[in-house]
């Protein structure tokens, strides 16, 4: 096998790959949103949490809420 055909069949096994990953992620927001927890981003280092309508803020949302089903 010629290394161009291996580094065409690497490339299509790591965009398969990264296909997967980016719909778990959409899967896990979407989850997150459902449950009212928000989405942490980081973007340039700097913590942004996504507010319910959409919308972000550098305030921690999560400082505000109890933890819930942990148990000491």
């Amino acid at each position: 096998m010629e290394n161009r055909e291996l580094g065409f069949e690497v490339l299509e096994r790591l965009r398969e790959i990264q296909r997967i990953g980016n719909r778990a992620v959409r899967r896990a927001q979407e989850e997150s949103r459902r449950l009212g927890v928000p989405n942490v981003y980081s973007i340039g280092g700097i913590l942004h949490y996504e507010r319910p309508d959409g919308s972000l803020t550098t305030e921690d949302l999560m400082a505000e809420r109890p933890a819930r089903g942990l148990t000491e």
